[in-house]
């Protein structure tokens, strides 16, 4: 089953980047981390060109400061992108490719910080009222197309990669990665706590798009 959860099944997310060592791996294990262990969502990654079976860079592992023991990178598909319920990506470029790759998934993949910003401006358009994380992710995967046309879109979708750069571009990366996901997480753990953690005034008026901030 593919664009929603049913029941009896997690909600499938699908992280993508290029070689899937260093931005995906990492936006996988905060997403995993800040939903937590009961929620009814299962997160994976892939890379676009992968270097499979490598571990997540140590560069990245060591600015991310999470778990990441056991991650081994492998290689996107068609197949594995049309059995992800959403899929995020970390370039506006690798969306386009994902989408080239499996074209039916083209109305639930988006980039993580744009999906970030339209997951909130769909929550400021009504309550979230869902039972599960997984469900509420999945209405709020249904409804994120409908307001594209509500921000812009450009570079700051953009999570550049840090590969064989210094430690502030990873320490950047990861800090990118964590805005984005903590405002999925709340939006779909605690969407009455969202209710008041973001308010309109998030919206920044030079690019129209919710402003990231760290939180929590």
């Amino acid at each position: 089953m593919t664009g929603g959860s049913g029941a009896g099944r997690d909600f499938a997310v699908l992280v993508l980047c290029t070689a899937n060592i260093c931005r995906s791996p990492v936006a996988e294990a905060h997403l995993r981390f800040q939903l937590g262990p009961d929620a009814d969502v299962a997160i994976s990654s892939a890379g676009l060109r992968a270097r499979t079976d490598e571990p997540v860079w140590p560069a990245m592992a060591e600015a991310a400061g999470i778990p990441l023991a056991g991650f081994t990178a492998r290689q996107v598909d068609p197949d594995l992108l049309r059995r992800a319920d959403l899929v995020l990506t970390m370039t506006r470029a690798q969306r386009a490719a994902a989408v080239d790759l499996a074209p039916a998934t083209v109305r639930r993949s988006f980039t993580l910080r744009e999906f970030a910003d339209l997951a909130l401006l769909a929550s400021w358009a009504g309550p979230l009222a869902a039972a599960s994380p997984g469900r509420r992710l999945a209405g709020l995967t249904a409804a994120a197309p409908r307001f594209r046309a509500r921000r812009v879109a450009g570079v700051h979708d953009d999570i550049e990669d840090p590969y064989g750069r210094d430690r502030a571009a990873y320490e950047q990366a990861d800090t990118e990665v964590r805005q984005a996901v903590a405002v999925v997480a709340t939006l779909v753990r605690e969407p009455s706590a969202a209710e008041t953690t973001f308010t309109q005034g998030d919206v920044d008026p030079v690019v129209g798009r919710p402003a990231s901030r760290p939180f929590g």
